[in-house]
């Protein structure tokens, strides 16, 4: 016990003369998980609170487009600003550019006169359907003119998606107004009233959305809540940078030659460099999801719910933190040079958080890199932390999780123990 508590002290005075260490293990994950809320919280604002600027270029001044621009302005999500008629592709590009508009639409001159068209047409094939009418249905009208959405390059196809749904649904629900309007006055030779249109069209039936958790507290999660245990475990696993040119600089030294004419074994160093490692990423959960408790609201950023499971929750990062020092061994003792930990240590990491959701969520990943997900341990520590922080399980919940997360650990430990033996390090 005495040597090990010796061998402990000593590495802990060589972690904190370790500055740069130090700084990569803590400053470099607090600014990853405040920047990247923040990018993530103002981009949820713009989807959600803030308005995308939308310029209207309305060529018809019919009844229909006056009823589509309302409804574009009741969809909420546009800052609407209308432009001159009269302007033409390139002047109207001029314009989103002056005016930092991400959108614009045209509406074409004749929209008025073929939606009328459009719901004459429906209208009288319903009646001769019905029976209620003995004039032959005529013949489809003309096509009309497509309205033109243009757009800036910066908007994602995903974002277009929805935007673009939007828009259909103010035009269908132009479309729907003017069919119902025209067959209500073929059958009762009056104007559809406008408290029953508003009962028919507007009164519709509303959509709870509901999280789901295993505790029933349906707490909403935010940018917080997903960024704070994703970029915790990138943050565990760049004690690659510190404890594996640690390891690297030992074996230059020649320390390792020293420590076998002792009375003692290898082991006991590397555990107690497992045990300092280990506490210091535990201080780093202990200060990121302090801020995300503490500093977060004080920024404007959600604040961190931590789950109710505090138990499961230091099982998992404890777990995960061993993995982080095992894997930080294990290339410090396959590395030849400082040089070689340092940049092989963080490409992998970075890699294995790419392949493991921390950069692109598991659900969005092509289903050939869905195999190639689960040999990256980040992904099962994120899961792990998800299932206690997303959906408000418990410990016994995320054991699925979990002992993948174990498994790689051990076989981690176990390939850095025998490739010890076979240099003759141990």
């Amino acid at each position: 016990m005495f040597k090990l508590w010796a061998t402990i002290i000593k590495d802990f005075h060589i972690l904190t003369r370790d500055r740069v260490g130090l700084t990569l293990m803590f400053v470099m994950p607090i600014l990853l998980v405040v920047i990247i809320t923040s990018i993530q919280a103002s981009t949820f604002d713009l989807v959600n609170d803030n308005k995308v600027p939308l310029l209207l270029c309305n060529k018809d001044k019919g009844e229909a487009s006056v009823q589509l621009v309302q409804a574009i302005r009741k969809i909420g999500m546009f800052a609407l600003t209308e432009v001159p008629a009269t302007l033409d592709e390139k002047q109207l590009a001029d314009q989103m550019t002056d005016k930092d508009a991400l959108l614009a639409i045209t509406i074409p001159g004749d929209f008025s006169t073929k939606i009328k068209e459009k719901a004459k047409n429906i209208s009288d094939r319903a009646l001769n359907d019905f029976g209620l009418s003995e004039q032959a249905a005529k013949a489809k009208p003309d096509a009309m003119e497509p309205l033109a959405l243009y757009y800036h390059p910066v908007l994602q196809e995903s974002y277009r998606a929805s935007i673009q749904g939007a828009l259909r649904s103010a035009l269908q629900l132009v479309e729907s107004k003017q069919i119902l309007q025209t067959l209500y006055f073929a059958i009762n030779e009056k104007q559809l009233p406008a408290a029953l249109e508003n009962d028919i069209i507007n009164d519709q039936v509303a959509i709870n959305e509901i999280p789901v958790s295993k505790d029933g507290s349906r707490r909403i999660p935010n940018a917080t809540q997903h960024n704070i245990p994703a970029w915790t475990i990138f943050g565990m696993f760049f004690i690659v940078i510190s404890l594996g040119s640690n390891i690297v600089r030992e074996k230059l030294s020649g320390s390792f030659v020293r420590l076998k004419t002792l009375p003692t074994n290898y082991l006991v160093a590397l555990f107690s460099k497992q045990v300092i490692y280990l506490g210091v990423s535990m201080a780093q959960v202990v200060v990121i999801f302090s801020i995300g408790v503490w500093l977060f609201p004080l920024i404007g950023l959600p604040k961190l719910n931590l789950p109710s499971d505090l138990f499961g929750l230091l099982v998992v990062s404890l777990i995960c933190g061993w993995c982080a020092v095992s894997y930080a061994i294990c290339v410090g003792v396959f590395a030849q040079t400082q040089e070689q930990a340092n940049g092989f240590g963080a490409v992998s990491i970075v890699i294995l958080a790419a392949i493991g959701g921390i950069l692109v969520p598991s659900f969005a990943m092509p289903a050939s890199f869905q195999w190639l997900m689960k040999l990256s341990p980040l992904h099962w520590g994120l899961e792990s932390y998800y299932k206690l922080f997303l959906e408000g399980g418990q410990l016994g919940d995320g054991l699925m999780n979990i002992l993948p997360l174990l498994g790689i650990t051990l076989l981690i430990q176990l390939i850095a123990i025998s490739a010890l033996k076979q240099k003759n390090l141990i």
